[in-house]
């Protein structure tokens, strides 16, 4: 028996719509490649600490190889546990799901047993799909559990998916939430036009992935004519929050800044300082995805900042080809020195050896 999106805690329900940091969760590998269950935790632990309201886990973060590994289920559990016991306020669980329908769906219910309470579902691998193909997927997994929607840039193996889709997506009862992450504005406003015209935009919470343009994402108020008709209804809508890979990093610094979009969002005017910060965000998000290499290096960007801090014991990734590309440490060590105030090296050193305990 699934779980409908109106069988979700209260609780969650508002935190979700109401829009909050949500880190996509890396994976803390010792120098063998094993998991290392103590940092996992401890790395839990700084994004419910650092004010993350929720975690998504076994997203492309944490690296879809957990799957071949046999260790899906376990860093699920991991990361449900210390939301259960180290934080304060409840945490909104989301859980990646990918494949063809029977393992998607497989893996909803492995979250749902878990206690997860929503699944964001990855499509890289119906890349050949028509869009009714696509819904019907959708839908099945959607039956399972509560479904965050994903839109994943066409650069890591996503595709292109129109309005329509995004409309008829939009319309499935269960769906709960999109991350938007084509890091492209025309995509993302596709997004955004479906979810109005499936008369979807109060049910149904906007999250941006594009982690290339972060602060003006959040900032933004979207004015769409209903069905496209310019005479029709104007409809106000909004990315209310972030599930990114990018704030698993300075997750600290990600929360304050997401409080001061929040209260900016309530004032009539913008000060003009905001586009300076959208860059500087934009400026790091370029040295830790490793644009450069067409983001070759997006994972173990993540891992390098964690392991300077001592969170993570060095940047392996289970596929030992992936690592950093050329010159990208000495970009990394760039936006570090150069935007001091958009990391938590002092947050992460005072809280460190907590963490990392029992």
């Amino acid at each position: 028996m699934g779980l409908a999106r109106h069988d979700l805690p209260p609780a969650i329900a508002t935190r979700l719509a109401h829009g909050t940091v949500i880190p996509a969760h890396p994976l803390a590998l010792d120098h063998q490649r094993q998991l290392d269950e103590r940092r996992q935790r401890a790395l839990s632990r700084y994004y419910l600490d650092a004010g993350a309201g929720g975690l998504a886990v076994g997203v492309h973060t944490t690296q879809f190889a957990i799957r071949e590994r046999g260790l899906y289920a376990r860093v699920l559990e991991l990361a449900a546990h210390e939301a259960a016991t180290w934080a304060d306020e409840p945490v909104i669980l989301v859980a990646g799901a990918i494949g063809d329908t029977r393992q998607a769906c497989a893996e909803a219910a492995t979250a749902r047993a878990i206690g997860y309470h929503a699944v964001l579902l990855g499509l890289a691998q119906w890349a050949d799909a028509t869009d009714d193909e696509l819904i019907a997927h959708c839908s099945a997994v959607a039956r399972e559990m509560p479904l965050v929607g994903f839109y994943l840039q066409t650069a890591v193996g996503g595709r292109a998916l129109s309005m329509d889709f995004w409309r008829r997506f939009a319309a499935i009862d269960n769906v709960v939430a999109i991350k938007i992450a084509p890091f492209n504005r025309y995509r993302t406003l596709d997004v955004v036009r479906g979810v109005v015209a499936a008369r979807a935009e109060h049910r149904v919470a906007l999250y941006t992935g594009n982690d290339d343009h972060i602060v003006l994402d959040l900032l933004a108020r979207y004015r769409v004519r209903r069905d496209g008709d310019p005479h029709g209804e104007e409809v106000e809508a909004a990315i209310v929050g972030g599930l990114l890979g990018h704030w698993s990093v300075g997750t600290r610094a990600a929360c304050r800044l997401f409080e001061r979009i929040v209260a900016a969002r309530a004032e009539p005017d913008l000060d003009a300082e905001w586009l300076t910060l959208d860059a500087q965000v934009t400026d790091c998000n370029a040295a830790f995805f490793d644009v450069a290499h067409d983001f070759a290096g997006c994972i173990a960007g993540c891992h390098e900042v964690l392991h300077r801090q001592g969170l993570l014991e060095g940047i392996e990734c289970l596929d030992p080809a992936e690592g950093l590309s050329p010159g990208q440490a000495a970009e990394i060590t760039r936006v570090l020195a150069a935007y001091p105030a958009l990391h938590d090296d002092a947050f992460i050193a005072a809280h460190r050896a907590r963490w990392l305990g029992p």
